[in-house]
């Protein structure tokens, strides 16, 4: 088992998981995270941390893209593990639905 970064961590991003993550397994993207599910441990530490209640364990059902897209941009960002600033709208931002249609970028962010 694993964890799983959903689309309710687009352009909230805040990163207090990765504060708490013993093994260093989030990766960035320009406007979300991701976990590596070769590297997550499954400890739990990450869950109740995210203001936006975007990370789920991968037992919970209807959550396949978010693990195939977890798996694919793990292995394209670059590593964080270190806490950056939110942006500047990511309260507003937790409400919106459907934010991977959207506004998901590929692109990578900036990491450590």
């Amino acid at each position: 088992m694993t964890y799983v970064v959903t689309d309710a961590c687009i352009r909230c991003k805040y990163m207090d998981c990765v504060e708490v993550c013993p093994v260093d397994c989030f990766y960035e993207g320009e406007n979300m995270l991701v976990i590596n599910p070769s590297e997550c441990i499954d400890c739990g530490v990450c869950e109740p941390e995210c203001p936006a209640e975007a990370i789920l364990p991968d037992t919970e059902g209807g959550l396949e893209q978010w693990m195939e897209l977890n798996a694919t941009f793990s292995a394209q960002w670059p590593n964080i593990t270190r806490k950056g600033e939110a942006p500047a709208d990511a309260d507003e931002m937790k409400a919106v639905t459907g934010k991977y249609e959207k506004f998901f970028s590929p692109e990578p962010g900036t990491g450590d």
